[in-house]
């Protein structure tokens, strides 16, 4: 077994003159090589242990994705202590100081643009004894040192105590904590993740048991450097092979980095990106957007195109099977007219994408894959760092998560925790030496979420006869039924949103109810296109004839409707009420991995859920939906 600084120097060895990390500096993308990252972790490492960092400590990590996250993370293992990575999205002061003091960190590295969060809140970090700024400011406060000094400090250190630097790198073993990673926190206090240096190193192989990638293929990470699934299936992953990762170039403000991203990708040409859903459904939005701006001759050829492919494709397992065969040149013409101009805005390399953070809808997976991109859904959990199952080039079947990782044991099991049979669905529960260590200082969490090795993801799902994994939502989050019996949501609220343009987001709630409601937040782009041309006499009109098309699209899936045999008509909202807000993270409805969190939905909504079951609720144009969508009317 070995830990992430063996494999690290391992790939140094290798790979020492090819580039590891590509940031942007000046104006012009410039790469770091892996020698040159390994001189830089010896350094700063070393200026960690200058300053008393002892072995197991924990240091606080507070950056956009840039080189100096992942040189930062390097040296702190280089010095025997422990990462705690933190989301810049987090906004409220009360989360940082929670996972600050209850990692015990005694000191946190922070980028400029997050300065300001640890300043605020340093007078109720008890711990804290330094504050480590990753940029060059002038303004320097009590506690705080610059990253460019600590390499002065590291170099001094290193000339005079060389043996004790290696000695303490030479301490670290592979069952050595590397990462205390913090879940949301959407049931309870975040507990924090701690992740073993072999969790890591298994699950890179792991990660490989059914791809490859060669050493110069190149990866824009856009997705925050601490997810769990970027962490590793970038960073490591991407080391591994002796390849490279690209920083999206970090703006003041995510809007500014949003558009930094478009021409970054331009620049850096990747080969492969990671995605989550949010980022694939923004990427498809644009393209649509971009292919109707074009007029209607091309928007009818493109939606022709789509439909051919998706026929020719299939579930991707059999594509061009049969017949479909001898049809093969029709499919060359739409890419070389088409399908190829849209990948030139991917910067002309991309192979595919991987996709994982939480479940992709296999509308989106066809789209992609029609289109020459195809984007391999994976599944994952934090608590096994995270990679669990994969669709790769060689292995897919879209709609599924792909084939479960080599070395991982994986069974399906019902409420009572007995196995069951395959095709059968219950929650997912693994085994392998990718699974946590624990829970940071929460014994009891972790005696409820690792059984003798096995851990119990919460997750609902089923293996078919090709074993392929196929993740249905979540396990402990079903819609529950007066009688008793019970629902995952995920499915229908994905086609939902899917097959209904007017809405953007959707959660359904049945807590034992006679029926079942939802909430909806409507699509502000789509309600404008569905009003463009048309003429009201009143402000009321308008509202209600907005309220009646998103009405009508929801019944497209009852008893009469073209998505009528999709779901269970039971398990449909008989009565939606209207978000007074779109599900974001700063009002925490969605997590860090965009999933929505339907405690605080539920308990925001608890009002208006309850409207839902009287009679003037199940009437959608009610008084309290007429108001709300006056917000999604521009």
């Amino acid at each position: 077994m070995i830990s992430i600084l063996d494999y690290f120097e391992d790939k140094v060895n290798k790979y020492t003159n090819n580039p590891l990390i590509w940031e942007k500096r000046d104006g012009i993308y410039h790469s770091t090589t892996y020698g040159e990252a390994h001189q830089l972790v010896k350094i700063y490492g070393a200026a960690l242990i200058s300053l008393d960092i002892q072995k197991g400590d924990r240091i606080s990590l507070l950056s956009e994705g840039r080189r100096d996250w992942l040189i930062s993370e390097l040296s702190i293992l280089y010095a025997g202590a422990i990462n705690v990575p933190l989301s810049t999205k987090l906004e409220e002061a009360n989360d940082l100081v929670f996972r600050i003091n209850h990692s015990d960190s005694r000191f946190v590295i922070v980028s400029g643009y997050q300065l300001h969060k640890i300043r605020n809140i340093k007078h109720q970090l008890s711990k804290l004894e330094k504050i480590i700024v990753l940029d060059e400011i002038s303004d320097l406060q009590e506690k705080e040192i610059r990253w460019s000094e600590l390499e002065t400090i590291g170099k001094q250190f290193i000339s005079t105590h060389e043996k004790r630097v290696s000695d303490i790198r030479n301490s670290v073993t592979a069952a050595d904590v590397a990462n205390i990673s913090y879940t949301s926190g959407t049931t309870a206090d975040p507990k924090g993740i701690m992740l073993s240096h072999r969790n890591y190193t298994a699950n890179v192989e792991q990660a490989f048991s059914f791809i490859d990638i060669p050493s110069h293929y190149r990866t824009l990470v856009v997705l925050p450097w601490d997810h769990a699934f970027a962490h590793t299936a970038a960073l490591y992953a991407f080391m591994f092979r002796g390849a490279s990762v690209a920083a999206v170039q970090t703006g003041s403000n995510p809007t500014e980095t949003l558009k930094n991203f478009a021409n970054n990708i331009m620049e850096v040409q990747p080969h492969v990106m990671m995605s989550v859903p949010a980022l694939a459904k923004n990427f498809k939005k644009n393209i649509e957007k971009g292919i109707r701006d074009k007029g209607r001759f091309v928007n009818v050829l493109f939606k022709t195109a789509l439909t051919y492919s998706y026929w020719y494709n299939g579930t991707g397992n059999n594509k061009g099977y049969g017949i479909k065969k001898v049809t093969k040149p029709i499919g060359k013409l739409f890419d070389k007219i088409l399908f190829s101009q849209i990948r030139t805005k991917f910067g002309g390399n991309m192979q595919f994408f991987i996709g994982g953070g939480a479940l992709l809808d296999i509308e989106l997976q066809k789209f992609f894959y029609a289109i020459g991109i195809p984007m391999y859904q994976g599944y994952g959990l934090s608590e096994a760092a995270p990679i669990i199952s994969a669709n790769t080039p060689n292995y897919h079947k879209m709609g599924s998560s792909g084939k479960v990782v080599h070395d991982l044991e994986l069974k399906i099991c019902d409420e009572s925790g007995e196995q069951v049979s395959q095709g059968k669905s219950g929650e997912i529960v693994v085994k392998g030496e990718n699974v946590m260590l624990g829970y940071w200082k929460n014994e009891s969490a972790t005696k409820e979420t690792v059984k003798n090795g096995w851990l119990y993801t919460g997750d609902l799902g089923y293996v078919d006869k090709e074993n392929y994994l196929y993740v249905l939502g979540r396990f402990k989050s079903l819609l529950i039924s007066h009688d008793g019996e019970k629902y995952s949501p995920e499915g229908i609220e994905e086609a939902i949103i899917d097959l209904c343009p007017l809405i953007d987001q959707f959660m359904l709630h049945n807590n034992q109810n006679p029926y079942t409601v939802g909430i909806a937040v409507p699509n502000q782009d789509a309600i404008r296109l569905l009003l463009k041309n048309h003429s009201f006499t009143t402000d009321e009109e308008k509202t209600t004839y907005v309220l009646n098309a998103i009405q009508n699209q929801l019944a497209q899936f009852k008893k009469g409707g073209k998505h009528q045999d999709m779901f269970p008509q039971r398990w449909l909202p008989t009565a939606v009420t209207i978000a007074i807000e779109p599900f974001t993270e700063a009002n925490r409805m969605l997590n860090s991995t965009m999933k929505i969190v339907r405690r605080v939905i539920e308990l925001e909504y608890t009002e208006d859920i309850n409207r839902l079951f009287t009679a003037e609720g199940k009437d959608i144009c009610n008084t309290r939906n007429l108001s709300n969508i006056r917000k999604y009317i521009k």
